[in-house]
């Protein structure tokens, strides 16, 4: 056992990607432990082979694609046009997009890595300093995996055994509030330092909207799909691709054939990486079932208390400090087996649960000083990492109330899923 830990958090330490620091460990572990080898292999390949787990590769592809094709500056654009008047309106265009763009890649390094060049250049070209422009692009892109679609939610039902469906819905009022909690931060900011905003246009509006209709109507079509049954998440992912496709190439002509094969590699090679964390993750977490250390975290964690209000602190504040160091895929296969066993203990719904640890682990991803989306952002921006942790810090406020909010008022995530799908 001390092999199997130990293995894994050297190599964690000095910095080796998480799924070999992952595999590692636990294929050590089993050496050391005297398990037949190819339950290695079985283990890995079960933990990805479900029929679910196809959507995550074809979100990625669509989000790149999407990319690609300039569709994200049509959103940008419109975006703009909606509430560029609101002081710091470039910052709450920002974060608008962001709510549009999440409908459709589900992922919130694709919101960064895409958006965030159009939305940095824009900021930057019109007075805002560099700091506040990169922390506001961080923060919104953590809306990507709450609002439907979603990569962490698609795998947390996978790995939980609960509908994804009902997951996407439960993510929407999340969603749609982290948006406006951050856009009251962005208006104080910006009445505070003088800010700009444009004069608002109806003219402009009609105009933008006609240029980004076909873009705009893709969450609209996933979400129809998910509430009236016609549609799964893998289908769903399918629709995604093809669409964004043909609006890319067909409509816009924005998409050549050298981009998509070069938005395929990058796909295939992100996919890759992801399922092999997801496969690693469940060979680590069979070694830790197998020899009681899931049963003594969660022994350890309702030692603490028994009250569900104290559990529950317990719970975010360790996925919060996890969400800062480790891949969301890496820690929802590894903590699912020791974390739903005491949420169905203290009686909440897996959907409620599910969409309050996706929401941790994002928040994770822009929280200093590891936190993923804050490296994307500062290559993209050419910025100091100090200076984005500075900036940051502000909009994590918001952020966290939404999380204290969708914990402890459970009907903010479950009335949407209930009243739509059924309790």
């Amino acid at each position: 056992m001390i092999v199997f830990l130990a293995t894994f958090l050297v190599l964690l330490l000095i910095g080796a990607p998480i799924s070999i620091a992952i595999g590692a460990g636990a294929t050590a572990g089993c050496i050391a432990l005297g398990y037949p080898l190819q339950i290695v292999g079985q283990k890995m390949v079960t933990g990805v082979d479900s029929y679910l787990l196809i959507a995550v590769p074809l979100f990625i592809f669509a989000g790149n694609l999407m990319n690609e094709g300039k569709i994200t500056t049509k959103i940008f654009d419109f975006a703009k046009a909606l509430v560029g008047w609101i002081p710091g309106g470039l910052g709450h265009a920002n974060i608008v997009a962001s709510i549009i763009f999440a409908g459709m890649s589900g992922s919130a390094a694709a919101d960064a890595g895409g958006l965030g060049v159009i939305e940095m250049k824009a900021m930057r070209d019109n007075g805002y300093d560099d700091e506040f422009s990169a922390a506001v692009t961080s923060a919104s892109s953590v809306i990507g995996p709450i609002f439907p679609p979603s990569i962490p939610l698609i795998i947390y039902g996978s790995v939980a055994s609960v509908s994804v469906a009902k997951l996407f819905m439960g993510g929407v009022i999340p969603g749609l509030l982290m948006g406006v909690a951050l856009m009251i931060l962005v208006f104080i900011f910006a009445v505070k330092r003088g800010y700009e905003r444009t004069a608002f246009s109806l003219k402009n509006l009609a105009i933008s909207f006609k240029e980004s209709i076909l873009s705009l109507v893709t969450p609209i079509i996933i979400l129809a799909g998910f509430t009236t049954g016609w549609i799964t998440p893998t289908e769903a992912s399918c629709i995604a691709v093809v669409y964004s496709l043909v609006i890319s190439a067909c409509v816009y002509k924005s998409l050549g054939i050298k981009d998509f094969i070069r938005c395929a590699k990058d796909s295939a090679i992100g996919a890759a990486n992801t399922l092999f964390i997801i496969g690693t993750s469940t060979l680590f977490t069979y070694v830790m079932v197998k020899e009681g250390i899931s049963r003594d975290i969660a022994d350890f964690i309702l030692g603490i208390s028994s009250n569900r209000a104290v559990i529950l602190l317990i719970i975010n504040i360790i996925l919060l400090v996890l969400g800062m160091f480790m891949e969301p895929g890496a820690i929802l296969t590894l903590m699912l087996p020791v974390l739903v066993p005491i949420a169905q203990g203290i009686g909440l719904d897996l959907v409620h649960f599910g969409v309050v640890m996706v929401l941790n682990l994002m928040i994770g991803q822009v929280t200093p000083p590891f936190g993923v989306c804050l490296f994307i952002i500062s290559d993209l921006a050419h910025l100091k990492l100090e200076v984005l942790y500075k900036g940051i810090l502000p909009f994590l406020i918001p952020l966290i109330v939404t999380l204290l909010m969708c914990t402890y008022i459970p009907g903010i995530v479950t009335w949407l899923p209930n009243m739509l799908l059924g309790a």
